[in-house]
């Protein structure tokens, strides 16, 4: 085998269809393009995506719906009681550690739901107001 000698298999490259080249050809005249309208024309042929021929499109006749906040991936909450599961002082790094929160949390809130039965130190992590209380009443402390 020569590289001078290398081609493609049977049938692997089909040679474009020539139109417009007479009534013989089976695409002559219009050349497969009809007649008259925009598709006819040069240049022409575009509708954008999502027209319905100036009926009003889909997208125009649903109502909007819902809301991605943009700053819900960058926060997390954690409940009193999976706290429970941790000893001594807790931080961001405890949390992920423990896959409390995901990696991408840059922000976390405890939020009061169930029991705390340990005595833990809280460092840097916003609570609300009945679960300070909560976290208090069992010993601990939160550090700003």
């Amino acid at each position: 085998m020569r590289l001078n000698t290398l081609k493609p298999a049977d049938g692997a490259r089909k040679e474009r269809t020539r139109v417009g080249r007479g009534i013989g050809s089976g695409l002559g005249k219009t050349a497969g393009r009809g007649h008259k309208g925009s598709f006819a024309r040069a240049g022409k042929g575009k509708i954008k995506a999502g027209f319905e021929g100036g009926q009003m499109p889909m997208q125009r006749r649903l109502p909007k719906i819902g809301f991605r906040s943009p700053i819900a991936k960058d926060t997390a909450e954690v409940l009193l009681y999976q706290l429970d599961k941790l000893d001594g002082t807790i931080d961001l790094a405890a949390l992920r550690a423990a896959k409390l929160v995901p990696s991408t949390a840059k922000k976390v809130k405890i939020v009061k739901k169930g029991e705390l039965t340990k005595k833990l130190v809280i460092k840097g992590i916003a609570t609300t107001a009945g679960a300070k209380a909560a976290i208090e009443a069992a010993g601990g402390s939160i550090e700003a």
